[in-house]
């Protein structure tokens, strides 16, 4: 199935909007004071993407947020559980090689960045997962939409590539497999993605924030984390193949579909 006309425009707005309003709050971040540990005002780029296509937009908007009937038997709640395991084994995994595998306490109350942290990762995938996602996923089904929705999203956080090209390697791995794993667990969940988008998400940001030291650079931890997020991607997709969801990339039974014509 081709992306229509409107579509490509959506898609090309969103994309524009998010690049384009991540790079200016991100300067004007500075004169906020407001540390990049308790929220980082890039996150709210997306959101703004997604504002705009809706005033340009607003039926299909709507209609791609709103999404398909559910049909997730509880998915959203195991995606939620998958963010400690993978914590878990990179920080296990770099302490066991000589790296300090022990929380760093946050300079902010911890409530402040966690709530915090949980808006900022809504304001994200209010675009990436509840936007994006659907706008690609009848042309490739949900891992190959998943895929590319990973990689723009990696790329997006523009700052990677100043640091050292394993980091960044290793950085756009971790985007593109945590893309997967969200993508096959929201996959058919409706209205209801928003929240476990944004709580899976915001746990993974506070425990990089704790945990893998990512923010000084540091290339070890961030091998590590992108590996283990890998490994969780690669058991989605497992499972989901098992579950046969992968004959679901065809889209036309949904209500998604059934209702593009009119959303045109």
């Amino acid at each position: 199935m081709r992306m229509t006309p409107v579509d490509l425009r959506v898609t090309a707005s969103f994309l524009a909007v998010a690049f384009l309003a991540a790079g200016l709050l991100g300067a004007l971040q500075p004169a906020t004071r407001i540390p990049a540990e308790v929220i980082q005002l890039t996150q709210f780029g997306p959101a703004l993407g997604v504002g705009v296509a809706a005033l340009l937009w607003p039926r299909r908007v709507r209609v791609l947020l709103a999404g398909g009937p559910a049909r997730s038997g509880g998915r959203g709640a195991v995606l939620i559980l998958t963010a400690p395991p993978v914590i878990a084994v990179s920080a296990a995994t770099y302490a066991a090689l000589g790296g300090d595998g022990r929380p760093t306490p946050p300079d902010a109350p911890f409530a402040l960045i966690a709530a915090a942290q949980l808006l900022g990762a809504c304001a994200e995938e209010i675009g990436w997962r509840c936007l994006l996602q659907p706008l690609l996923r009848p042309r490739f089904g949900p891992l190959g939409a998943s895929l590319a929705v990973g990689a723009v999203w990696g790329v997006w956080h523009v700052q990677i590539f100043a640091q050292h090209p394993l980091y960044a390697a290793a950085f756009l791995t971790m985007a593109v497999s945590l893309s997967v794993v969200m993508g096959w667990a929201l996959d058919g969940t409706g209205t209801s993605r928003l929240l476990p988008a944004g709580g899976f998400h915001a746990l993974i940001n506070i425990g990089m924030l704790l945990f893998m030291d990512e923010e000084s650079g540091a290339v070890t931890p961030m091998v590590l984390f992108g590996l283990s997020c890998l490994t969780a991607a690669a058991l989605w997709t497992w499972a989901s193949a098992r579950r046969g969801r992968t004959a679901e990339s065809a889209p036309a039974p949904d209500r998604l579909t059934a209702i593009m014509e009119d959303a045109r």
